[in-house]
C-alpha cells in the first residue's frame, strides 16, 4: 500500500484519469450495532447518515466490511462508507473500499468525534496523526499513510471519569446536547464545502464560522 512515504493504489490505472474522475471516499467513523446509536464516539456515522438523508443517497449496499453507498456529483463518484468492523480495525473497510475503487489517500475524508476540540467546535484539516484516536490509528497503520484529510467533530474531554466510558456515552437532554447535535449539522455542511469545492474550501468554511463565534462569545463578556 505505501511505496516511499506514499500511497499507491493501482498507479497505472489512475495515471490514466482525468481529475473528474478520480473517485473521492468519504468514511464516517462508529461502531455498529443499537447499543452505539447516538453516542459521542458515533459523530462521524451520524454526519454520513444526516448528509445522505438530506441528498436521497441510500446507503443501503454491504460490502468492504461496511455499509456504503454512492452517487455522482460534479462528474465524480463520490463514495460514503460506513465501517461495520467496530472502531479499532476501520482500517481493514477503508482499505479494502480503497482498493475496489481505486482511490488515492489525498480523497478520502475521514469524519470523527474528536476529544482535543470542545463540543460544538469543527475542523477539517489535512493530515495529521491519530491522536490517540484507535479509528485512526487502523486507518494510518493498514494504509500506511496519514495524508488524509480528516472532518474532527469537537466531544470535549471528560471533567471526570474514564475516557472509554464517555465516548462511548451520550449526552443526555440539555443546552449541551443540542450543541452537539447543531454541529452535526454543521458537519453536513462543511462535508458539502469538501464535496462540490474541496478541501481548502471546507476548511475556510469552518475557521470563518469559529471567528464568527469568537467574535460572539468576545461581545457577550463585554456585555
Amino acid at each position: 500500500m505505501a511505496v516511499n512515504g506514499q500511497c499507491v493504489l493501482h498507479r497505472e490505472w489512475r495515471e490514466s484519469l482525468s481529475m473528474a474522475d478520480e473517485a473521492l471516499l468519504i468514511v464516517g467513523l462508529g461502531n455498529p450495532g443499537s447499543e452505539y446509536d447516538g453516542t459521542r464516539h458515533n459523530a462521524g456515522f451520524m454526519v454520513v447518515d444526516r448528509y445522505c438523508a438530506k441528498h436521497g443517497i441510500s446507503l443501503s449496499q454491504s460490502k468492504f466490511q461496511g455499509i456504503f453507498g454512492t452517487s455522482r456529483q460534479g462528474g465524480r463518484t463520490v463514495v460514503f462508507l460506513k465501517p461495520q468492523t467496530y472502531m479499532n480495525l476501520s482500517g481493514k473497510s477503508v482499505v479494502a473500499c480503497m482498493q475496489f475503487y481505486h482511490i488515492e489517500c489525498a480523497n478520502i475524508l475521514v469524519i470523527h468525534d474528536e476529544l482535543d476540540l470542545p463540543v460544538g467546535d469543527l475542523r477539517v484539516k489535512q493530515g495529521g496523526g491519530s491522536g490517540g484516536h484507535n479509528g485512526l490509528k487502523s486507518i494510518i497503520n493498514l494504509t500506511g499513510h496519514s495524508d488524509f484529510n480528516r472532518m474532527r467533530i469537537g466531544i470535549g474531554r471528560p471533567e471526570h471519569g474514564d475516557v472509554i466510558n464517555y465516548v462511548l456515552g451520550r449526552y443526555p437532554e440539555g443546552d449541551l446536547r443540542e450543541k452537539y447535535m447543531a454541529t452535526l449539522n454543521i458537519g453536513v455542511d462543511a462535508l458539502e464545502k469538501y464535496i462540490e469545492q474541496g478541501a481548502e474550501a471546507s476548511m475556510r468554511f469552518c475557521n470563518g464560522l469559529y471567528r464568527a463565534k469568537k467574535k460572539e462569545e468576545a461581545k457577550g463578556e463585554q456585555s
